[in-house]
């Protein structure tokens, strides 16, 4: 006769397998449910509005029109952006071939207008030798058009695959909208916790989902906007694609449209464009700096109740991780680590406290 304890140990062990399995096979498309996930998250609230509007037995239509608000506040806007990136990716690699657009020359400009003394410290430190110099970067250049065009001819051939991985994202975020109540009620019963630490775990999961791609999309929007207007207003060539990598490289706190705007800048000073290259570091500074410094701790670390320093690690190692979607998974799980060491922090406390009533008691 099979004993009970053998019988529990195997369903444990089906259950693992089976589990491991079912996230193996979402694997591929991962980063699909994870943006299918976060925006029914983000967008949850206007779906509430809607379903209390429309009456609660209409849930499939309140799920469809909040699928459609979503699809014309985010995704038309970022195709409008896309259909224009397009045209100034081609115009400025164009300019790169035909060597109109030579960062090569722009550097020779920068150290050529350097002065004596800081040539001499670079020479003291080893750094003297511009040829060499201007050599490695040349080489370096050419290796990353090479990776750039890899690239683009990979984004060109995973085509197929992209539109299978946005039109899985519109399903999923559909019924995750209509039935992620009942999906989360289910999670929640499932789960082998105490009831209210489940409920403290789902919300941190879902406030710090919510605040991430708010925050972060707030932040690098923003940025990104008003370097690449910036850029546009001071006459660089190629300012939209310049003001998207701002956007994306703002991603990262603290140091990342700093990358884009701050070597323009240089290159302003040195060649005597001072009105503009002091109107760049201006914007730079005082208005991208402080949008950083202000909005990102409001929007991201006031809600998710975690220190600047713990969202900046988090973030970028998610990134390295990840890629794109490390912004995302880097901070949530930053989080469930701080939430769950915190409750069992709670629980060792009240386990003690107990014991010390316990232990303080009189005899009986």
């Amino acid at each position: 006769m099979i004993s009970p304890q053998l019988q529990r140990g195997f369903f444990l062990f089906l259950l693992a397998a089976v589990t491991v399995a079912f996230f193996w096979i979402l694997l591929p498309f991962g980063g699909a449910v994870l943006w299918g996930v976060a925006l029914a998250i983000l967008f949850n609230p206007l779906y509430k509005r809607l379903l209390a509007k429309m009456g609660k037995q209409r849930r499939t239509l309140a799920a469809l029109a909040t699928l459609g608000i979503c699809l014309v506040i985010v995704f038309l806007p970022l195709s409008m952006i896309a259909a224009s990136l397009v045209q100034d990716v081609s115009t400025v690699t164009q300019r790169i071939r035909t060597g109109e657009l030579n960062f090569v020359n722009y550097f020779q400009q920068v150290v050529g207008a350097l002065p004596r003394p800081l040539l001499n410290l670079l020479d003291r430190f080893g750094l003297g030798n511009m040829e060499a110099l201007l050599s490695k970067l040349s080489t370096t250049a050419a290796q990353g058009s090479q990776m750039i065009a890899q690239q683009a001819l990979s984004i060109g051939q995973n085509t197929f695959d992209f539109v299978v991985s946005f039109f899985v994202m519109l399903y999923l975020l559909f019924f995750l909208l209509r039935d992620g109540a009942d999906l989360s009620r289910t999670i929640r019963e499932a789960l082998p916790l105490a009831r209210p630490h489940t409920h403290y775990l789902l919300n941190k999961f879902t406030t710090v989902i919510r605040a991430t791609v708010k925050g972060n999309v707030v932040v690098a929007g923003v940025q990104g906007t008003i370097g690449g207007i910036a850029l546009a207003v001071l006459g660089v060539q190629g300012a939209l694609l310049w003001g998207v990598v701002m956007a994306f490289l703002s991603l990262l706190p603290a140091v990342g449209a700093a990358l884009i705007w701050a070597p323009v800048a240089i290159y302003f000073l040195a060649t005597g464009a001072i009105a503009k290259g002091l109107g760049l570091v201006f914007v730079g500074v005082f208005v991208i700096g402080l949008i950083d410094n202000i909005l990102r701790p409001l929007l991201v670390g006031k809600d998710t109740q975690m220190p600047d320093y713990v969202v900046l690690i988090s973030t970028i190692g998610g990134m390295a991780l990840f890629g794109i979607n490390g912004f995302v998974i880097g901070p949530v799980v930053a989080a469930l680590f701080m939430a769950v060491w915190s409750l069992f922090v709670a629980s060792n406390e009240s386990a003690d406290t107990a014991v010390g009533d316990k232990d303080s008691a009189p005899p009986l």
